[in-house]
């Protein structure tokens, strides 16, 4: 993660998002959640000087209720003490999952229709979009799938229609910033069309 967000920092690049943890990571045993929920609070820790001393600015996206309460109390703080830095956000994607992410959005939505706030008449994508997670942030243009797999596994469903997509048989433990500025001149090379014709 470091490696990335390091690389990420260099080349310019404004937003990254980081699948951390997913809603379906829920099923794997308990020691292996508290030793990843144990590892992501020491790495938000020890990081904390590094995002303050590069202008970047953390965010999270998720379930977060369902983490552990002192995790929740650490995400909160990153994200206050980093909150006026500018150069780029840094996303963490925790206890996440886009179909999640989808339905919350829409129950918050009913809530407004039941309540005569909002009509169904005004239900629109941008509404939607409205409320998601990531209300406040540009949908994604490049999505890196490591590991070799051929699939987005619920990671930003909505977000993604015109991300371009790229995958690497490289794990996402020995994921460096040869591999990711390798993924970030492949798609240099892609042809980014939203639906026209190529020069359209």
């Amino acid at each position: 993660m470091r490696a990335v967000v390091r690389a990420a920092r260099e080349i310019g690049i404004r937003w990254l998002t980081l699948y951390a943890f997913s809603e379906e990571n829920w099923k794997r045993p308990k020691y292996e959640i508290e030793a990843l929920m144990g590892l992501l609070k020491r790495f938000l820790a020890s990081e904390l000087e590094e995002m303050l001393e590069n202008g970047i600015q953390f965010h999270f996206i998720g379930r977060i209720g369902k983490l552990p309460r002192e995790l929740q109390q650490v995400l909160r703080e990153t994200a206050e003490k980093t909150s006026h830095n500018r150069d780029m956000v840094l996303t963490l994607a925790l206890s996440y999952g886009g179909r999640q992410e989808i339905t919350d959005a829409l129950a918050g939505i009913a809530g407004l229709i039941e309540s005569g706030a909002l009509s169904s008449a005004d239900v629109s994508e941008a509404l939607i979009a409205g409320h998601l997670y990531t209300a406040q942030m540009p949908d994604p243009d490049f999505l890196i799938r490591t590991s070799g797999e051929y699939r987005v596994s619920n990671f930003l469903l909505w977000q993604i229609a015109y991300a371009e997509i790229y995958t690497t048989p490289i794990a996402w433990p020995d994921f460096r910033k040869e591999a990711f500025v390798q993924a970030l001149q492949e798609y240099q090379t892609r042809e980014r069309r939203f639906g026209a014709l190529g020069e359209d």
